[in-house]
């Protein structure tokens, strides 16, 4: 039998608008205890989830457990992005059981859920299973989530893959929205986002574009 190749993407790669972004839990407390990444770094790859977020005008539901009683404000470079963005703020532990966090996801009407926060092992884990039980596809930004401990975010991660769970980075996901540097009118903000967030790779924009003008795609 014979295959013929042709020039489209797969299937399964995101595109900005087949998909709704739940950011989930990135508040002081939660971020207090979490081990398995630098804090630092944490908050830069969520900084760079977000900004792509805005970049490409992707659905984007921001919610908080506790905010004012316990764990603390979400953070800014979550929210910045989205100024005047209501955040959803629960008691459950598990963003599925929220009924105005479904509400707001039944409006928005999108089959493909991405995820990111804290912690993986339980926030994140949680509405992972939910979701894929209710029939939507479900991809989790692995590097821009953490846990109490880097064996606790292992676990979660390989129970969602084995689930049927989509990993990907924050890099990734930026980048799988671009996806043709001939697309002029995004390519500015991911290459300047790149560069202010993605650490050896932004570095690598900047000097390519300093030293000899290059650009990606001819720009």
């Amino acid at each position: 039998m014979t295959i013929t190749a042709t020039p489209a993407p797969g299937k399964t790669l995101l595109s900005p608008t087949d998909h709704l972004l739940l950011m989930i839990d990135f508040q002081s407390q939660m971020a207090f205890a979490t081990r398995s990444i630098d804090i630092a770094l944490l908050r830069t790859n969520a900084a760079l989830v977000a900004g792509a977020a805005k970049i490409f005008g992707v659905s984007t539901i921001l919610t908080t457990v506790a905010e004012k009683s316990f764990s603390g404000p979400m953070f800014a470079e979550v929210t910045t992005p989205f100024p005047g963005q209501p955040l959803f703020d629960r008691t459950t532990m598990n963003t599925w059981e929220d009924a105005p966090v479904i509400a707001e996801i039944n409006r928005i009407g999108k089959k493909r859920i991405v995820l990111s926060g804290l912690w993986t092992g339980v926030c994140i884990v949680g509405p992972a299973a939910s979701a894929i039980d209710q029939g939507f596809e479900v991809y989790f930004i692995s590097d821009a989530c953490g846990d109490v401990s880097a064996e606790a975010h292992e676990r979660a991660c390989q129970r969602m893959i084995q689930l049927g769970c989509v990993p990907m980075t924050a890099v990734q996901y930026l980048l799988e929205l671009q996806r043709d540097w001939a697309r002029g009118d995004t390519y500015d903000a991911t290459t300047g986002l790149a560069k202010q967030l993605a650490g050896g790779y932004g570095l690598g924009i900047t000097y390519a574009k300093t030293m000899f003008g290059a650009s990606e795609g001819g720009h």
